[in-house]
C-alpha cells in the first residue's frame, strides 16, 4: 500500500500540510482559552486557564482570502498571505533551535576532523563486527537512557551519519542505522523517567511532586526498550537472511564516499572523548540546575569544539573549515524544524487550535475511567501532530487534563503518563516532527520508506502504553 504512494520532498510535504491546516481554519470553529504565566522551577511557562474557553465568530471576506482582514473580536481564517508567511514565521519562532542544530553540527564537524569519531566507530565495529545484536542493545540502551533522563533529542541529529555508517558496516540498511539513534531517543523521551522537557513540566503544572511515580515509569521504560530492541533485532535478522527484505526503496542504499580514512584509537583520541564527554555532562547539569537553554547550550558546545580542536592539534583554518562543513551537513535538518513549526503558526492564527483541544477534552468526561484514560492517550497522540513539542503540549493540555482527571476519579499522575506516551511515541511517525524530518533529510530516507518500518513498531509501542495506562488506572498510580 505505502509502496504505491509517492511522498514528495520533506519541504513540499510540510508546505502541503500547512496549506491543509489553513483550509481547516475556514471550517473548524474558532475559539480560545485565556492564558496565564506560571513558574516551574527556574522556567516560566504560559498555560491555559481551565474553564476559560470562549468561541469566536469567524470573519469572512474576499480581502481576507488573499491578504488577511483582521477584525477585532472575530477570527479571520488563514488566507494566501497567511499561508505564504507561515514558513518564515515558523523559521523565526524556532530560530534558537535551528541555530543550535547548526552549532552542534559544526562542533561535530570539528570533532570528526580530529579522527576521534572515525577511530571510535572502527573500534566498536572491530569489537562487535560478529555480534551486531550486542552492539544494537548497547547503543539503544545508552541513547534511550539519555532521552529518558535528560530529554536528549535534537542533540543526536548530527550523529545520524555516524549510525548510518555503523549500520552499513554491520551489513544492515540506512533505516536500521537511523532507527538506532532516532527510535532509541524517542522511546527514551516518551518513557520519561526524569525528562525535564515533558514529565517534569507536566508534573509542575499539575501540582504533582517532581520526580514522583518514577518506579512505575522505570518498569515501563524497561518493557518499552525491550519491545523496541526485539523489533530491531527481528528486522536485522530479516536483512541478514536477504538484503532484499529492506524497507528502503531500491537505489537508495548507503554509498561510501571514496576511500574511508582509517584511524587507530590513540591515547589522544581517548583524551578528546573523555574531555568532550565531561564538558557535555556539564552542559546537561547546567540545563537541569542552572536554567540553561539553547543559547547557553550552544555556547557550551562551542567550548567542546574549541577544546577538541586544541587537543586534536588542528590549525585555526582547518578547524574553521571543519566547523563550516559540519554546519553545511545540517542545512536540511535545521530548516525542516522551522517548516514544521509553520503548521502550528497557521492553526494559532486561524484560532482553531484551542477549539480542537476544547472539544476533544470535553468528550472524555462522558467515558468510564479506563476508557477516559485511554482516550487521553489517543487525544495526546493526535494532538502531537499539531503541537510536536513536549513542553508546548504540556502547557496547552495538562491544565485541562489534570482537573478532568480529578472529575473522572483518575489520578493526575495517570493523566501525565498518558501525555508523555502520546507526546513521545507519535513523534516517530508524524511528518510535523521536526527532529524526525530533519534526521530523514540527513539520512536521505523517504518518509514512506520510514513508515513501512516504523508503523508496526509504533503499533506495538502504543499497545504497551495502553496496557500500562489501564494498569495505572486500576492501581491508582
Amino acid at each position: 500500500m505505502l509502496s504505491k504512494i509517492k511522498i514528495p520532498h520533506v519541504f513540499a510535504l510540510l508546505a502541503m500540510v500547512i496549506l491543509v491546516a489553513g483550509l481547516l481554519s475556514y471550517i473548524v470553529p474558532s475559539g480560545s482559552f485565556e492564558r496565564e504565566e506560571i513558574s516551574i522551577g527556574t522556567m516560566k511557562r504560559t498555560v491555559v486557564v481551565p474553564g476559560s474557553y470562549q468561541p469566536i465568530p469567524k470573519h469572512y471576506s474576499l480581502k481576507g482570502v488573499f491578504l488577511g482582514d483582521e477584525v477585532e473580536g472575530k477570527a479571520t481564517p488563514v488566507g494566501v498571505m497567511g499561508f505564504l508567511t507561515a514558513i518564515p514565521k515558523g523559521l523565526e519562532q524556532t530560530a534558537d533551535i535551528i541555530f543550535f542544530i547548526f552549532l552542534i553540527g559544526g562542533v561535530f564537524g570539528i570533532v570528526k576532523s580530529t579522527g576521534t569519531i572515525t577511530a571510535s566507530i572502527q573500534f566498536l565495529i572491530n569489537r562487535f563486527n560478529k555480534n551486531g545484536a550486542v552492539l544494537t542493545i548497547l547503543i539503544m540502551l545508552v541513547i534511550s537512557a539519555g532521552g529518558s533522563t535528560l530529554g536528549m533529542a535534537e542533540e543526536f541529529i548530527p550523529l545520524v551519519p555516524v549510525f548510518l555508517y555503523i549500520s552499513h558496516k554491520l551489513g544492515y540498511d540506512k533505516i536500521y542505522g537511523l532507527a538506532l539513534v532516532f527510535v532509541s531517543a524517542e522511546i527514551g523521551f516518551a518513557t520519561a523517567t526524569t525528562n525535564p522537557f515533558n514529565v517534569q513540566i507536566a508534573q509542575g503544572i499539575a501540582q504533582v511532586p517532581l520526580g514522583s511515580g518514577i518506579g512505575f515509569r522505570l518498569i515501563f521504560y524497561v518493557v518499552i526498550l525491550t519491545t523496541a530492541v526485539l523489533y530491531m533485532l527481528r528486522y536485522a535478522k530479516k536483512l541478514s537472511l536477504n538484503p532484499a527484505n529492506s524497507y528502503l526503496s531500491a537505489g537508495n542504499e548507503y554509498v561510501e564516499e571514496g576511500e574511508q580514512e582509517t584511524f587507530a584509537l590513540t591515547g589522544n583520541h581517548k583524551r578528546i572523548l573523555v574531555v568532550c564527554a565531561l564538558l557535555f555532562v556539564g552542559i546537561l547539569w547546567a540545563v537541569q540546575t542552572q536554567g540553561w537553554w539553547m543559547a547557553e547550550m550552544g555556547g557550551g558546545f562551542l567550548a567542546i569544539g574549541i577544546v577538541a580542536a586544541i587537543l586534536g592539534r588542528l590549525s585555526l583554518n582547518n578547524a574553521t573549515k571543519a566547523f563550516v562543513s559540519g554546519m553545511e551537513e545540517m542545512l536540511v535538518g535545521a530548516l525542516v524544524v522551522g517548516f514544521a513549526k509553520g503548521i502550528q503558526v497557521v492553526l494559532v492564527e486561524g484560532q482553531i487550535m484551542d477549539s480542537v483541544i476544547y472539544y476533544a477534552s470535553s468528550t472524555l468526561q462522558y467515558l468510564p475511567k479506563v476508557l477516559a484514560a485511554e482516550g487521553m492517550l489517543v487525544f495526546q497522540t493526535v494532538l502531537n501532530f499539531f503541537i510536536p513539542s513536549g513542553s508546548g503540549q504540556a502547557a496547552t493540555t495538562i491544565p485541562l487534563m489534570a482537573p478532568l482527571a480529578d472529575l473522572l476519579g483518575i489520578t493526575r499522575q495517570t493523566a501525565i503518563f498518558a501525555f508523555t506516551c502520546g507526546d513521545g511515541f507519535a513523534n516517530t511517525v508524524i511528518p510535523t516532527s521536526g527532529i524526525l524530518m530533519a534526521m530523514l533529510g540527513i539520512a536521505g530516507i523517504p518518509f514512506k520508506d520510514w513508515l513501512k518500518f516504523m508503523l508496526p513498531l509504533f503499533g506495538w509501542l502504543m499497545a504497551v502504553s495502553a496496557i500500562f495506562i489501564a494498569i495505572a488506572v486500576m492501581i491508582e498510580y
